[in-house]
């Protein structure tokens, strides 16, 4: 089953009992070795139901499920647990969040909901309505407690008293007005299992007993709260290898700690060393980088794949000319090596930096088929999902307060959509009422639709409004108890919603786009019917889109587009080409991160840009650039000089005379 694997690979396919921590370094086969390490075990007599392998994205998870799939069939696969961690805590709470004082239909609550919220709750501990102070630091500061598991009283000090306590406050009240509306958001479904493994031994053991082996891919990306979940449910049997890269690390900002691959107790390290992806040139560049961090595994990238060529670097005179120079060149490899737009990518530390590349895109004139077109086609990766879309946020609203009564989110996202005379006025007098008399929105909404709380005199049409919105729910109810796309189909001709988007968009193409996005939902959630024929229910389909956005995608991404995305986003992808923009020393090292993730990090990140590239890298930079309307001379990255000089070729930025 290892003949065609390199000795490394081989030993940690079949290295299965005990810690282990493989260290994959950049194109190294990662995902193949973690697929075949699973279908090594099933194969010698593991019940595929006693492996949990948890991943970080579901692309990842999708594509390592179908990998696993094609060596052991589909029904042994089937019995695996193979997900994220979120989706993974997901499951645990669907079942047991109960003894924690919900309910198993609790809603799922994204960021901007939980915006939302904190903009209600600034509103009542300041009793201001307008002119609020910037929520952004108090947000920040939350996130990053709850992706380290802090209370509210272990909040780190700011140097500001009153933000220390506005931030304590808000904390405290989002965690109770989370539980009054039956909701978590993504963070809690994590710091809520690790709470509930902690608090219930019998649940805890389990999830031990189930589980005899666990794997987990990209851990140098975990926080504590998905660390001390691993630690928790291998803790028994002690059988868990964790592949990663502590050379990729580059998600502190998000709470992820690289201590925990650095410190892992590993009963045997192995490290993956070969790259299949990158010619040995561009690896040295990598190498020569990244050796010069302190706090990593020591481990030198090889390959014995054909070099090209030297790497590309020029400086331009502003920024300006720097991204015609890139465009022109890019035109230029794409002539030469016969190429298509999809196998460039330009990368860059800050999405601000794709302004000026976009608009040469836009400008430059290139021949297809000996005509000449203006404009070059091109994509920025991680651009609008299609989930946060207005029109399919509207349908999951629908949805979401169809299943969970107490999701007051949802329900003002969708009280007047489409519109039925529920003005601002009023839904200011209901919420207030709400709140006072600590009453569920929807609670009230069919109380005063039964002739109760005739005091607020609420005026006949919006009244008439809220009678409607009662009646469409509680029949919605019934309906989705049984063929949930038949019903969401009922439902979108009840509300009457694509007369709803005929009048609130007046472009008719935009029209048809939002149009096919609803019928793309419902397609969506046939979809889901037919994976999980009996055992489909609301919840589950609400839950399982809130967890997975991108398997709702938009079917029309076939034209040969230039990709544009910033090194973060550029994480797990390779190109043919590659050019790296803005090598300028405020912007890389980033100046704000320089003081917040310090500069390992930051090299770190240029590391995985660097290595994202396969045949041809270009390195650029402007000698000048603009920073808050000023033109500022600029000096070259520190972390260019620390590429030997023998790897570079300097060119010139003037391409077509």
């Amino acid at each position: 089953m290892t003949n065609s694997f390199n000795p490394s690979q081989a030993k940690a396919i079949n290295q299965t009992n005990g810690r282990l921590l493989v260290l994959a370094g950049a194109g190294s086969g990662k995902t193949r070795v973690i697929t075949y390490r699973i279908a090594h075990l099933i194969k010698n007599s593991t019940p595929p139901s006693s492996i949990l392998g948890l991943t970080f994205t579901n692309k990842a998870a999708s594509e390592m499920k179908k990998r696993v799939s094609a060596i052991v069939g589909v029904k042994k696969t089937k019995e695996l647990t193979l997900c994220t961690f979120h989706s993974f805590c997901l499951r645990i709470l669907r079942k047991n969040i109960d003894k924690l004082g919900y309910t198993r239909n609790f809603s799922i609550y994204d960021e901007k909901d939980i915006y939302r919220i904190l903009v209600h709750l600034t509103k009542d501990i300041l009793k201001m309505e307008k002119d609020l102070p910037s929520l952004s630091e108090a947000f920040s500061i939350i996130t990053m407690a709850k992706n380290k598991n802090l209370t509210a009283d272990a909040l780190p000090p700011t140097g500001s008293k009153w933000l220390d306590n506005f931030t304590k406050e808000l904390y405290e009240r989002l965690n109770t007005v989370l539980r009054a509306y039956n909701a978590v958001d993504f963070d809690s479904l994590l710091t809520l299992t690790s709470e509930l493994l902690q608090k219930d031994k019998d649940i805890l053991q389990h999830y031990q007993d189930k589980y005899k082996y666990i794997m987990i891919d990209e851990y140098q990306d975990t926080n504590p709260i998905q660390y001390n979940i691993a630690e928790l449910i291998a803790n028994k049997h002690n059988n868990i290898c964790v592949v990663g890269d502590d050379d990729q690390a580059i998600y502190s900002w998000r709470g992820a700690e690289v201590k925990h691959i650095l410190e892992f107790k590993a009963d045997l390290i192995i490290k993956l060393e070969q790259n299949y992806r990158s010619t040995p040139t561009i690896l040295k560049a990598a190498n020569s980088v990244i050796k010069n961090n302190n706090l990593r595994h020591d481990k030198v990238l090889w390959s014995d794949l054909k070099d090209e060529e030297k790497i590309e670097l020029f400086h331009a005179p502003t920024e300006t000319d720097e991204a015609k120079s890139v465009i022109s060149k890019v035109l230029l490899y794409k002539e030469k090596l016969n190429l298509k737009f999809s196998d460039f990518a330009i990368l860059y530390r800050s999405n601000s930096l794709s302004r000026n590349i976009e608009l040469a895109l836009i400008d430059t004139p290139w021949q297809k088929e000996n005509k000449w077109i203006r404009g070059i086609p091109y994509e920025i990766y991680g651009g609008l999902e299609f989930s946060q879309r207005s029109e399919i946020k509207d349908i999951l609203a629908y949805l979401r307060i169809i299943a969970n009564e107490k999701d007051t989110e949802a329900l003002l996202r969708i009280i007047n959509i489409p519109r039925r005379g529920i003005s601002d006025k009023t839904l200011d007098v209901l919420t207030t009422f709400q709140r006072k008399h600590k009453i569920a929105l929807y609670q009230l909404l069919k109380d005063i639709a039964n002739n109760k709380y005739q005091e607020l005199s609420i005026q006949s049409r919006p009244l008439k409004g809220i009678r409607e919105i009662v009646d469409i729910i509680e029949s919605a109810k019934l309906k989705f108890k049984s063929n949930l796309s038949n019903s969401l189909k009922w439902l979108i001709e009840k509300i009457n919603y694509k007369q709803a988007i005929d009048e609130e968009t007046k472009n008719e193409k935009l029209k048809t786009i939002k149009w096919e996005n609803v019928q793309e939902c419902v397609n969506t959630i046939s979809q889901y019917e037919e994976e999980t024929k009996d055992k489909a229910s609301l919840v589950d389909f609400i839950s399982t889109t809130q967890l997975l956005k991108e398997n709702i995608s938009n079917k029309t991404k076939t034209q040969d587009k230039l990709n544009l995305m910033t090194f973060h986003s550029s994480k797990g992808l390779e190109f043919p080409v590659c050019f790296l923009i803005g090598l300028e020393d405020h912007i890389l090292p980033h100046e704000k991160s320089l003081l917040q993730t310090g500069i390992e990090e930051e090299r770190r990140l240029l590391y995985v840009a660097i290595t994202r590239a396969k045949k041809h890298l270009v390195l650029s930079m402007s000698r000048s650039r603009k920073r808050f309307g000023k033109t500022s001379p600029s000096s070259p990255s520190r972390f260019l000089f620390e590429i030997p000089k023998d790897l570079l070729q300097v060119t010139s930025w003037k391409v077509f005379n």
